[in-house]
């Protein structure tokens, strides 16, 4: 069996067992992610030869260089049964090292993966900035993909994605969609987004605007017209809005602010928790909905304030993580003591439950 049969078996047990990740690790035999948790399978061991083979032999001459030269390469991977993967390849004790992110392309609902009615509303804007944040492994791109595959079927529009690499592959419904993928098709984010102001886009997707060029690119989109869809590696909604604020320099953060309060629509806050009967995750989920209130706010600087806002903004879609927690105890969907390791504060949560004539503790 050669390398890529290997790493394409390994990958078919991923699937099989329902696992969202596999490890390779030089000298250590194989491991899954599955609902969250860990488990090695029973494999033989990999060495460091066999896994830069593997690697080798998915990259493109360009992927390969980039590995040698910094050590780590990000991989959009396709097995010969049509399953996807993002692959990123680290150096670890100066070892190769795998992690291989399993892409579901069923392109699940937004109501199949658990979210909240008021995200189906941000596929309806016409313009403007939608962000969706969280950690790595917390639902983002799968969120994303969800609301590009409601545009697509419901408007006859262009959708343009820029990935780094190219994710979810969405097929033209109502829609027109094109993927670019970093480095394959385009050189930068920054300059993907500044080149697609000229490719006849309605929506863009920018998969993560990690430098200022490509938030100014993407806020330039937004301001013109564009629906534009993106992500940061935040927390919390209003954390989200103070970084996006705090990248620009600091003579330039007044007008931002004013930028930012104009352009931005959303702002989506994800967690993934495991779920308290069966296996499985749900996400437990913040939305802050900008409203003028929220926009004036953003750009007066007063951006602690929001929190009040989201609190009450109930009837424009707003909640905040305690209250999305707070509904996934009562829907029992997470038992108390779990909420309770994820909110922010567990007086907030035991009001909220109060209400629904539920105590915890």
């Amino acid at each position: 069996m050669n390398a890529t049969d290997r790493l394409n078996q390994l990958l078919h047990q991923l699937i099989e067992k329902g696992a969202s990740d596999l490890h390779l690790t030089s000298g250590a035999a194989p491991c899954l992610r599955v609902h969250g948790l860990l488990q090695r399978l029973q494999a033989e061991t990999v060495d460091a030869d066999l896994i830069r083979t593997m690697l080798q032999s998915i990259c493109s001459e360009h992927q390969w260089q980039e590995f040698q030269d910094r050590h780590t390469v990000d991989i959009g991977y396709g097995t010969p049964d049509g399953e996807r993967f993002r692959i990123n390849a680290y150096h670890e004790l100066g070892r190769p090292t795998i992690a291989a992110r399993h892409l579901d392309q069923r392109m699940l609902s937004l109501e199949e993966l658990h979210l909240p009615t008021a995200i189906g509303a941000l596929s309806q804007f016409r313009s403007g900035l939608v962000l969706v944040t969280g950690a790595t492994g917390s639902g983002k791109s799968t969120t994303l993909a969800a609301l590009i595959d409601r545009i697509n079927a419901s408007r006859a529009c262009h959708i343009l994605t820029i990935e780094d690499p190219v994710e979810f592959v969405h097929q033209a419904k109502l829609g027109l969609v094109h993927h670019r993928e970093l480095h394959t098709d385009v050189p930068s984010f920054a300059e993907a987004v500044r080149a697609s102001l000229r490719e006849d886009p309605d929506v863009i997707l920018v998969g993560e605007m990690r430098d200022l060029e490509t938030m100014r690119a993407a806020l330039t989109a937004a301001e013109t017209g564009h629906l534009v869809f993106s992500t940061l590696h935040t927390g919390e909604a209003i954390g989200c809005v103070e970084r996006l604020i705090g990248s620009f320099p600091g003579d330039e953060q007044d007008v931002a602010r004013h930028r930012i309060g104009m352009a931005l629509r959303a702002v989506v806050a994800q967690h993934l928790i495991p779920v308290t009967k069966g296996r499985g995750r749900v996400p437990a989920v913040e939305i802050l909905i900008v409203n003028p209130a929220v926009a004036n706010m953003i750009a007066n600087g007063k951006t602690r304030q929001i929190f009040s806002v989201m609190e009450s903004g109930s009837n424009d879609g707003m909640q905040t993580l305690d209250q999305s927690l707070a509904g996934l105890v009562r829907d029992r969907l997470l038992s108390a003591e779990e909420a309770l390791l994820h909110c922010h504060d567990p007086q907030a949560i035991d009001r909220l439950l109060n209400h629904g004539n539920r105590r915890i503790g």
